[in-house]
Formats: structure tokens, C-alpha cells, sequence
């Protein structure tokens, strides 16, 4: 035992001292006592066995003592770096802001606001904390060039820009952009010129708007069918895989656009899908095509492979298993089973929503009404006059799912109504929204 003042110099060997020159002459060392049992110690030492299991305590406790560090080996982790929205409604929903260092999405039908949203995260990440980054921001655009008549507007009429010095505001000349017309130039953009222009300039945000538009020209074609969403999901993983590794890496947020579509009932049976017509795929389409499939695949506008190789012969899924029931808790639309709106579903599919830290849904609801003036006592029953009209639209945002803070709930009752400003985005007071109803 000649190594215990070794290991622990600072052991205290009086309360022990009758039974050290025992344990040292049968030569037992510290590991014997931790590894062996207090009987066999007791039998070849013919020492008591209550005295042995205290020495035994003793050095335990004295080796937990040792290792313990003085202080945390890590500190705590700080809070997420986040970007405002622009308002303060709308950050206090999302937990701050939209979160650095993670793949953010922002889904909706057609004007539902989502161009809105990115284009007020171009200025806001140029505005000193807690506000932003203070860094300039990167616009890829897949369907039309950089609105910088919109961003002129909502830097002249946000509220919180005018809060700041004409010097401190934010300019459309940190605001870089490209427009990527096609799968191949957005490929060679993300992969190539991204990441030197990050080296050169300090970015704190790159936005994508939208990332489905370039899938949707390349994949979904005539002749373009099963075979082709193995090839389309392998491309969307390498996205998300390359998307994820620019946010960690620069320390930046990654913020993309995604459409959606209507969602239609599973329940009629499938058809197999038809064999390919002879129409050309292009090389990216097919750079990543698996060998032809010893059965046909069943035809589905998901990418959700796991779900379409089911066996027609067997027994059906339970329910709670069917894609039809667990999307309704990552797509945004379908959890509560009472909604008047139509259901949507974000494109991409399932293996997009993996690669993914937050989901943010923006939701759109007509509001109508009629005319104020009487119609006519010779009007008939289908006069303009007596028809509702449409008077304009009311817009939530959702949290779906969030790595930085907690969804938003069932349906639209803990959403955040807002409205689209001549400065961007603004939340609706609920006071104002009940009065709406």
C-alpha cells in the first residue's frame, strides 16, 4: 500500500494508523482496495471487516474530493444570439428572434408574408444587439431579384430603424444578393461562392427565398416520378447538411422561404406509379439515381420513402403511425381538429423537415363583407351589391417546432396575429383582433 500517499497525498493515515502496516505488508495497493471485496481483504489480512469498509469509505471519498475541479470545467451556456423581427410581438413569440448557428424555415401559402419577414431580418441583423449582429446580410433569391424599393420603404417607416442615428440605421449597401434561376446555379452558389464571400465580408445572416422553387422546376417534371425521390431526397439531405455546416461555422442564421401545398385525403388507394415516358432528366436530377427497383413504387408527392414501401399483402399501419397523423406536429397545419382553415403541407416533404431547427408557419384568412349603400328595390337575389366582398386578410405567425424555444400550440390560439406595414411587420393588439371578429 506503499502508493496511497501517491495517489492521495493529503489522505489522513491517523485515524488508519493500526491498520496501514498490515495492509503493507500483505503489499496491497489502493486499486486492491477499490476492486476487492471488504471479506477477502478481512480474510487474507485477518483484519475487521467493519475497520476495512471504513478505510475503504475514506479512500472513495477522498478520490471524489480530488477529481472534483474548483471550479465548472464549462461555463454555462449563454443564450442564443437571435435577430429581431422588428417588432416586439412577433420576438416575443419566436423567443427573441430568429436563432444564430441553426437552419430556420418560414412556410406559408402565397402572400402570407413571408418575403416580408426575410426581407426585415436583411435589416434588422445590421443593428447593434439585442436587436441584431451588427454584420451585413446575404439575399439568394430563386424567383425574383432583391426588392430594394421595399427595403427603402420599411427603412424609412419601421419604427425601431428610426430609433437610431442616421449613421447607425441600417443600409441596403450591406445587404449582398444573387438570384439563382435553376438547381445548378443554386448548387454552385451555396457550395462554392458562399463561402468565400463569408471569409470576406462579416455576414450574420443568409436567407434563401425560396428553397422549394428550384426543386419543384428540376425534380418534379413529366416522367419524374418515383425514381426520382430518392435522387431528390439525397439532394435535400446534402443541402441541409451543407446549410447547417455555414451556420455553425460562420456563426451566422440561415433563414429560408418554403411553399406549400394543398393537403388531399390518403384514402383512396394508390396506383402504381407509370413507367418513365423517354423524357431527358438533366444531369443534376440524375447524378445521384439509384439502380432501378425490382417493384414499382407507389406515386406520392412526399419524399417520405418509409411510409410508400409498405407491404400491400400485409396487414395495414396503425393509424397513430400513418404520415396522415404525424405531420399534423411538424408541418403546422393539421393539429387542431377543429379548424375552419384548409390544410396545408410545406414542400420538401418529411426528409426536409429532418434537416431543419425551426419551423415557423404564417397563416392567411380572408376577411369579407358588403357594401354600405342599399341595394336597389328592383335588384335581384344575385346583385354584386348584396354578395360579400372581400375586405382584406388577417395573418398569424406559429412556431411549429423550435430548438431555442417552445412551439406555439394547438391551431391559431396561441398564434400571434400581425399585419403587413409600410415597415414591415407589425403584431396586432388582441383587443384590436377581437373587435375584428
Amino acid at each position: 500500500m506503499t502508493d496511497l500517499l501517491q495517489i492521495l497525498p493529503s489522505f489522513p493515515l491517523r485515524p488508519f494508523a493500526a491498520l496501514i502496516p498490515t495492509i503493507e505488508h500483505n503489499a496491497l495497493t489502493t486499486t486492491d482496495l477499490l476492486t476487492l471485496h471488504p471479506a477477502d481483504i478481512a480474510k487474507q489480512t485477518r483484519l475487521p471487516i467493519l475497520d476495512l469498509k471504513r478505510l475503504i469509505a475514506a479512500v472513495q471519498a477522498s478520490l471524489c474530493d480530488d477529481i472534483t475541479p474548483q471550479q465548472p470545467l464549462l461555463d454555462p451556456d449563454p443564450p442564443p444570439s437571435v435577430i429581431s423581427t422588428l417588432d416586439d410581438g412577433l420576438d416575443a413569440a419566436l423567443g427573441g428572434g430568429v436563432p444564430v448557428g441553426a437552419v430556420t424555415e418560414i412556410t406559408g401559402e402565397s402572400g402570407a408574408g413571408k418575403t416580408q419577414a426575410l426581407l426585415s431580418l436583411c435589416l434588422a441583423v445590421q443593428l447593434p444587439p439585442p436587436h441584431g449582429l451588427g454584420r451585413q446580410a446575404l439575399y439568394i433569391s430563386t424567383e425574383a431579384a432583391l426588392a430594394t424599393s421595399r427595403l427603402a420603404q420599411m427603412l424609412n417607416a419601421n419604427p425601431i430603424l428610426q430609433q437610431y442615428d442616421e449613421d447607425a440605421r441600417p443600409s441596403l449597401d450591406a445587404i449582398h444578393s444573387a438570384v439563382t434561376p435553376d438547381l445548378e446555379t443554386q448548387d454552385h452558389i451555396l457550395e462554392f461562392q458562399v463561402p468565400v464571400l463569408l471569409s470576406r465580408h462579416d455576414i450574420g445572416v443568409v436567407i434563401l427565398d425560396s428553397v422549394a422553387a428550384n426543386y419543384r422546376a428540376e425534380f418534379e417534371r413529366q416522367g419524374s416520378h418515383g425514381s426520382n425521390m430518392a435522387a431528390r431526397s439525397a439532394e435535400l439531405v446534402r443541402l441541409g447538411a451543407l446549410l447547417r455546416d455555414l451556420a455553425r461555422r460562420h456563426g451566422l442564421a440561415v433563414v429560408v422561404a418554403n411553399q406549400v401545398a394543398d393537403r388531399f385525403s390518403s384514402s383512396a388507394p394508390r396506383q402504381p406509379a407509370p413507367r418513365s415516358s423517354g423524357v431527358q432528366e438533366s444531369p443534376l436530377a440524375s447524378r445521384s439515381m439509384p439502380p432501378p427497383p425490382s417493384m414499382n413504387l407507389p406515386s406520392t408527392p412526399s419524399s417520405s420513402i418509409p411510409f410508400a414501401l409498405q407491404d400491400p399483402d400485409g396487414p395495414p399501419p396503425p393509424p397513430a403511425l400513418m404520415l396522415d397523423h404525424q405531420q399534423r406536429w411538424f408541418t403546422g397545419w393539421g393539429d387542431d381538429p377543429h379548424a375552419s382553415y384548409s390544410l396545408k403541407t410545406p414542400s420538401l416533404g418529411l426528409v426536409w423537415s429532418t434537416q431543419i431547427a425551426c419551423r415557423i408557419a404564417l397563416f392567411k384568412r380572408p376577411v369579407y363583407g358588403r357594401y354600405r349603400q342599399a341595394a336597389p328595390i328592383d335588384a335581384d337575389d344575385d346583385s354584386d351589391l348584396l354578395a360579400p366582398t372581400l375586405k382584406g386578410w388577417r395573418r398569424w405567425m406559429k412556431v411549429v417546432f423550435a430548438s431555442h424555444t417552445a412551439p406555439t400550440g394547438q391551431g391559431l390560439d396561441g398564434a400571434v396575429e400581425f399585419e403587413v406595414t409600410m415597415g414591415g411587420l407589425k403584431s396586432v393588439d388582441v383587443k384590436k383582433a377581437k373587435n375584428k371578429q
